[in-house]
């Protein structure tokens, strides 16, 4: 049995066991509330009525009430706008709806919670949108499981990207090689780069490589231009410059107090 089929046993598990507690709505609450996935429920006009645990933490939202009886899911222009709209009626209609591989609107949802601290550049769920029918087959509720595929946090990215740097200093700076090794477009490597690091990846780039100078004019056995030219860098008025720059010292007058 592959992934997709043990996948969609267990979503067919947890839907089964949802139902089973219709008539216990203060069990199934609990239920949906420490289930370790993020869970939305809604009512049969679309409107949120329950949140869990899990769905809060996801996107740091502080309170449920910023959510429930607030939210309807046929009146969020992200929903419409995706052309699925009819096929996510239909869960309310009895149907079971599956949407493979959806990225997370997360521009919208921080500005609609007014969310500060969203360490996450990018989400993909796979979500499964299911009723919860009476003893006449009439829809309840909806519930809506979601379960991440993939998700991209910023620093993990701009991690990947300052170990590049710091493997490759040698080279040339090269920014499409950096933002490839992020998995992420030039423009916003760069953005984030400078939100996580304070630095753009130039001047990271250059930071580290005044720093291997630095350790390589403490051993006197290399002279100046030998030490430039160890970090493949040629010794010259600009690069003498730059280095002053960043330290605020000549290279000479680093090695004499280092020394």
């Amino acid at each position: 049995m592959n992934n997709k089929d043990n996948m969609g046993d267990k979503q067919n598990s947890v839907m089964e066991s949802f139902q089973s507690f219709f008539g216990k709505e203060e069990l199934l609450a609990k239920v949906i509330e420490y289930f370790p996935y993020p869970i939305e429920v809604y009512a049969p006009d679309g409107t949120t009525v329950l949140v869990n645990k899990a769905m809060l933490e996801e996107y740091h939202v502080s309170s449920p009430d910023l959510i429930v009886g607030k939210y309807n899911v046929f009146k969020d222009p992200y929903v419409v706008s995706t052309g699925q709209f009819q096929v996510l009626k239909r869960a309310f209609q009895g149907e079971t709806v599956f949407f493979p591989d959806v990225k997370v609107p997360l521009e919208d949802i921080v500005q609609r919670y007014g969310i500060q601290d969203l360490d996450v550049e990018a989400i993909y769920q796979d979500i499964t949108v299911f009723p919860i029918l009476d003893d006449q087959n009439r829809v309840q509720y909806v519930v809506a499981l979601l379960i991440n595929k993939r998700v991209y946090r910023g620093k993990e990215e701009i991690e990947k990207a300052k170990e590049y740097i710091e493997n490759h200093w040698l080279d040339r700076f090269d920014l499409s090689a950096m933002a490839k090794a992020a998995c992420l477009s030039k423009a916003h490597f760069t953005k984030l780069f400078k939100k996580h690091t304070g630095v753009t990846p130039h001047e990271y780039y250059i930071n580290f490589k005044i720093h291997k100078i630095k350790e390589k004019l403490l051993d006197t056995n290399l002279t100046v231009a030998q030490a430039f030219n160890a970090c493949n860098l040629d010794y010259n008025s600009h690069s003498a410059r730059v280095f002053k720059d960043k330290t605020g010292l000549t290279p000479s007058d680093f090695r004499k107090i280092s020394g």
